[in-house]
């Protein structure tokens, strides 16, 4: 297999936040190299262990990575550093910023000395602004990032998504922001310095405020929701079966009418009105125990089978350990045993995508420490430069920050959440992304409650798109379709699987008519296996997966809080898009096209790695945590003063549990806390957690959530104040680095506000935003300008049903 990042060599330093980004790089064919401390990184030492005490967290990350021991706090590591970065293309770091300049980490060093390395510097707020010497945690960042106000059940507390979440995401996200600035280098030959925010990732990528929602949300968007949790559970409700839990999925008018044949056509809900979704959600309370009297007698899997004859999408609510030893996963070969410790084999997801039809995946398992000699590698590096496309070779004069896509031509058929996203991320940066669509088959990111066909929640999905009206279920639509791909770079979809060849319009026709073409395409459970044909939707997939289990609140049977959230779909986008832009760097070497699959739900197995093996090891071990982490204290979710006012406190984040309990123990008034033995290590802590929190909460609820997290940060104690999305704009952090600018969208008053780029670069500019485009808004420039059709050759194929297109504008008098 011809892996697309091969011959790419990446220097990954990347300690405990991230670690995932330099693993996809490396599943994908990157050569990278591992580099620690003497001892060995931080992050071998988190949880979870095996009994020897070998990281589960840890070894999961770093499959397809070697290692090597290079000691940066003395002068001679430094220099070996600089050696390696000589022979490297990309480097990855997670330093602070205000350690970086000691460790030889800092942009401006190490691109004066190899001004053709891109440098990608990982940090949880960014270089800059007020908060850039915080230090954050995944809750920081989903309480900041304003997902934590919205997750969680009315009248409770928010509830802290699964801890791994918001990293995770992160990762992809810094893995998209490292080949953007890799595939301009490329370009210019200049390397480039790429800022990138945990914070910024985490409110862009794990369920964005200001991003594209899913279509049960009708183009209504979270930002306007009342005070305090909303209740989501209508969107994709949750009904006890006689041996678990079912989540179903009415979005399309089909699925209602098959859902009403199910009911036995009860004749209060005849009326035609109830295709509409918001007639339905209006109608829940006397519909859903409808569903409920329905469902409570049978199993999970009766019901499962039963809905796929209605063609109603539904999905069982299963545990961790029920999903990955299920049928499906077997099917596909969705995990492979890794050995992660001498004698220890545990099952890991085999990679997040698969590459001409091959799963980009485990080649061999986690390095042991300084396996490899550094200095033997620097001499063996230089020695195997192929030429002109290694780093430094290629150095231009500099230039001004330019869009690295621009000249790439996209055929856009991707609908929903995942499949808007995944177009707009070439969009942002110059690519000519065209969205195919047809009325018949509306994409269902355009329902509406307005009635109209544009939404806020549209406009970001779909910003800087151009809009083709194309029947591609009349033969002549699939004639034009080929027509354009000949003279197109990428295709993507995420129709069922199979939907495209059906048109005539798979890979292998495309490629006949453009050898170089790249196809994407994504589903919720992949092209092949027995749940393949199966309707799915990020709210199944999630429930499918296990990760409804976890999101709950622990203590209530029934206290299922995901339905808020649109994950995975933002991230699944990012996965795609890394590995699209990763076929199209192979291009250049080999001119050769090829084909990139990935299914949602092993998005989410993937990135519930080192759960997951936890579980395999321990089972019953991995379970929903609630508000109240364990292995230290204090570390969770506490009141603060107002109204439904929170704030994070997480002491185990730095690193340091010991010596930052000693500061929050003077902060929250007891120092008396360093002296007690009970508190002396993270085990004594988490025994007294109860004693700890409580005295912990009574200083928070004296505060304002923004006091108690600069409080608390300014004595080196993370924290971080809950923020609700209309709250995210006047955050002095996030205006400072601009997470938010203006879109122009002539349909929506301004200022419409929408997400600003993924990373603060030097050589890459700021994402276009453009407005999203009307249906068929410009069918007739693109027919006239890339088919050469006449205007009169485009009434005529509009007034047959293969063109859509609005009536010409009337003569000016």
């Amino acid at each position: 297999m011809d892996l697309p990042l091969a011959g790419v060599r990446v220097l990954d330093l990347a300690d405990g936040r991230c670690e995932s980004t330099g693993r996809y790089l490396a599943d994908l064919g990157a050569e990278v190299l591992r580099i620690e401390p003497p001892g060995g990184a931080a992050s071998r030492r988190v949880g979870p262990f095996t009994e020897d005490g070998t990281s589960l967290s840890f070894a999961v990350h770093a499959i397809n990575k070697r290692a090597a021991v290079v000691d940066l706090t003395t002068a001679a590591g430094r220099e070996l550093l600089g050696a390696l970065a000589a022979t490297a293309d990309i480097l990855l770091h997670t330093a602070r910023p205000d350690q970086q300049a000691a460790l030889g980490l800092d942009p401006e060093g190490l691109l004066a000395a190899h001004p053709g390395l891109v440098v990608v510097s990982i940090t949880d707020f960014g270089l800059t602004g007020p908060y850039r010497d915080w230090t954050g945690s995944s809750d920081v960042h989903v309480a900041i990032g304003g997902l934590l106000s919205r997750s969680g059940l009315p009248g409770l507390p928010p509830l802290l998504p699964p801890a791994f979440l918001a990293d995770e995401c992160a990762a992809a996200q810094a893995a998209w922001a490292t080949l953007v600035a890799y595939a301009n280098r490329l370009d210019t030959g200049r390397g480039d310095a790429v800022d990138f925010s945990l914070l910024e990732a985490v409110a862009q990528v794990l369920d964005p405020g200001y991003g594209i929602s899913g279509s049960a949300r009708a183009g209504a968007t979270v930002r306007d929701l009342p005070r305090g949790r909303p209740d989501a559970r209508h969107l994709y409700p949750i009904f006890p079966a006689a041996d678990g839990w079912v989540r179903i999925c009415l979005l399309a008018a089909r699925q209602w009418r098959g859902m009403f044949r199910w009911l036995g056509e009860p004749a209060q809900f005849a009326e035609p009105k109830y295709d509409n979704i918001g007639v339905r959600f209006a109608a829940a309370g006397e519909l859903y125990p409808l569903i409920g009297k329905l469902f409570a007698e049978r199993t999970m899997e009766t019901i499962v089978a039963e809905s796929i004859g209605f063609g109603v999408p539904a999905a069982a609510l299963l545990d961790a350990a029920a999903t990955v030893a299920g049928e499906h996963v077997r099917a596909r070969g969705t995990f492979v045993p890794v050995e992660v410790a001498p004698g220890v084999t545990v099952p890991v997801a085999d990679g997040l995508v698969e590459i001409d039809g091959v799963r980009a995946g485990r080649r061999f398992g986690p390095p042991p420490l300084g396996e490899c000699d550094p200095a033997v590698l620097v001499t063996t590096a230089a020695a195997s430069r192929p030429g002109p496309e290694r780093a430094g070779d290629l150095i231009g004069a500099a230039g001004a920050p330019r869009h690295p896509f621009a000249g790439l031509r996209v055929l856009d058929l991707g609908v929903i959440v995942v499949g808007a996203e995944l177009g707009r991320l070439f969009a942002d940066h110059g690519a000519e992304v065209i969205k195919v669509e047809n009325r018949a088959f509306p994409d269902g990111s355009r329902q509406n409650r307005s009635g109209g066909q544009m939404s806020e929640s549209f406009a970001w999905g779909h910003r800087n798109k151009s809009s083709l009206g194309l029947n591609l279920r009349d033969p002549r639509g699939q004639a034009i379709f080929l027509r354009l791909a000949a003279s197109a770079d990428v295709v993507l979809s995420n129709f069922k699987p199979g939907a495209m060849e059906s048109l005539g319009l798979g890979y292998d026709e495309l490629a006949r008519v453009n050898p170089g073409i790249i196809v994407a395409d994504s589903s919720a459970f992949g092209s092949t296996g027995p749940w393949s044909r199966r309707l799915g939707y990020g709210p199944l997939v999630r429930a499918t997966a296990g990760l409804s289990e976890l999101w709950r609140y622990p203590d209530l049977p029934d206290g299922f809080c995901d339905a808020i959230t649109i994950y995975p779909d933002h991230v699944a986008a990012r996965v795609s898009a890394v590995a699209v832009l990763a076929l199209l760097l192979r291009r250049r070497r080999t001119g050769r096209g090829g084909t990139v699959s990935a299914a949602q739900i092993e998005t989410i197995f993937y990135q519930m790695g080192a759960g997951l093996a936890e579980e395999y090891l321990r089972p019953g071990s991995v379970r929903a945590e609630g508000n109240d982490r364990r292995g230290d204290a204090p570390r969770g979710l506490f009141a603060c003063a107002g109204d439904d006012e929170w704030c994070v406190v997480d002491v185990n984040a730095g690193g340091d549990g010991d010596t930052t309990f000693g500061r929050l123990a003077d902060v929250v008034g007891e120092p008396r806390w360093r002296d007690d033995p009970r508190f002396a290590t993270a085990a004594g802590r988490d025994a007294h957690r109860a004693e700890i929190n409580a005295a912990v909460g009574r200083w928070t609820a004296t505060h304002t959530p923004a006091q108690a997290a600069r409080h608390l940060q300014e004595h080196g104690v993370p924290a971080g104040q809950m923020l609700r999305v209309h709250e995210l704009p006047a955050d002095p952090q996030l205006a400072a680095r601009r997470l938010l600018v203006e879109q122009d969208q002539p349909q929506l008053p301004p200022p419409l506000l929408t997400l600003g780029g993924e990373a603060h670069y030097r050589g890459v500019a700021d994402p276009l935003t453009g407005p999203a485009p009307l249906v068929a808004e410009h069918t007739r420039e693109l027919a006239e300008r890339l088919l050469g059709l006449t205007p009169a050759e485009v009434d005529a194929l509009v007034a047959a049903g293969v063109l859509e297109a609005p009536s010409p504008a009337l003569p000016v008098p």
